[in-house]
């Protein structure tokens, strides 16, 4: 017995390692790179702040890839095993399936705990530390933020597009100002020009108080300002006649952004004591919990669609896979939807993908324990 408890667990245990390993590179190392590609093109960020976030969103992603990936090692383990008839011949032999399933019962529980630390300690910390890097490489290195045909949103007021970046040099760059209220108060164009990080005096500060800025020195600009109708603010009538200029400078201040990155927070980088304390934190709570849990309402659905689906294709098997998780992860984000109307419970709603999915498991696991 203890043979095949051992054979067991390893073959889901290795399989499950490395379906996560994947999942993990494939789906979200993969997107992250992509993003962050064009930054190591144009050698603006430091390798090493780029490789420190994707460190840091390496654990968020483990929250979702560690149910994931256990959900396929059980699929694939067990598809293979009755496509072989191993499950037949262990069933004759006198094994339950209750009694079969044991090992991956344990490992259920092992990964959900795993997944409920990273939920609760290291996805919180990572993801603060990540935002930090983000504001560091702004704030240090405002340069290395802007890339090829892209909107930059970094800056506080305002919304930057580059179309070409090469080092200080850009092309065709728009500078859109906002007010409080989100609303277009200025639109700045320009053909080329280059980009400078300098020290310069706070406009509106204490005499003396020197703050850098990204200053754009321009060719070929043109200026619009918006003034809007206090009544009717979608009315653009209000847009001033362009200024036209051969030359000059356009100052971005720096001054929101550095103030921006003191008040980094959001719930999802709160610790548990924090939460704890904040009114509506249970919220975020109940989601981490219920969120780690998924390995253990995985299981107990994957067993029985293994045996039933009998087969030994790798391609089957994450297939089936991908529509479960899709399914669960689909009805975990309407569930968070909720947040915001009490009315609701959403404290209670967010444990809707979980409940369902292991009324369904208990059910099919019940019907093939009888067979």
């Amino acid at each position: 017995m203890r043979i095949i408890d051992r054979y067991l667990a390893r073959q889901v245990l290795v399989t499950a390692l490395f379906a996560i390993a994947v999942l993990t590179v494939v789906l979200v190392l993969g997107n992250v790179f992509k993003k962050l590609l064009d930054q190591f093109i144009n050698q603006n960020a430091p390798p090493g702040i780029l490789l420190s976030v994707v460190g840091y969103v390496l654990p968020f992603s483990l929250t979702f890839t560690i149910p994931w990936g256990f959900l396929t090692a059980v699929l694939l383990v067990f598809g293979r095993m009755s496509a072989e008839n191993e499950i037949t011949a262990l069933r004759s032999s006198g094994m339950s399936i209750p009694r079969l399933c044991v090992p991956v019962g344990v490992l259920a529980v092992i990964f959900a705990a795993i997944c409920g630390y990273i939920n609760l300690v290291i996805a919180p910390e990572s993801q603060a530390k990540m935002k930090n890097a983000l504001f560091e490489l702004a704030t240090n290195n405002p340069l290395a933020v802007f890339g090829n045909d892209k909107i930059i949103d970094v800056f506080p007021g305002q919304r930057i597009y580059v179309e070409k970046s090469e080092g200080k040099n850009i092309t065709n760059m728009i500078v859109y100002a906002h007010d409080a209220d989100s609303n277009l108060r200025e639109v700045t164009v320009a053909g080329s020009g280059t980009l400078e990080v300098k020290e310069l005096p706070v406009k509106g500060g204490a005499p003396g108080e020197m703050q850098m800025q990204l200053v754009l020195s321009y060719k070929d600009l043109r200026y619009e300002q918006i003034i809007r109708n206090a009544t009717e603010p979608e009315d653009l009538r209000g847009i001033k006649s362009g200024i036209v200029a051969g030359e000059g400078q356009v100052v971005v201040s720096l001054k929101e952004l550095y103030e921006r990155k003191k008040k980094v927070g959001g719930v999802g980088m709160m610790s548990v004591e924090q939460l704890l304390e904040k009114p509506d934190g249970k919220i975020e709570l109940n989601k981490r919990f219920s969120n780690a849990l998924a390995t253990i309402a995985f299981a107990l659905l994957a067993i029985p669609l293994g045996i039933t689906a009998q087969r030994k294709e790798t391609s089957v098997g994450f297939a089936i896979s991908l529509a479960i998780a899709m399914a669960y992860f689909l009805m975990l984000i309407a569930a968070d939807l909720a947040r915001n109307k009490p009315h609701l419970h959403p404290e209670w709603l967010i444990w809707l993908p979980n409940l369902v999915f292991l009324s369904v498991g208990t059910y099919r696991f019940v019907q093939l324990a009888k067979k």
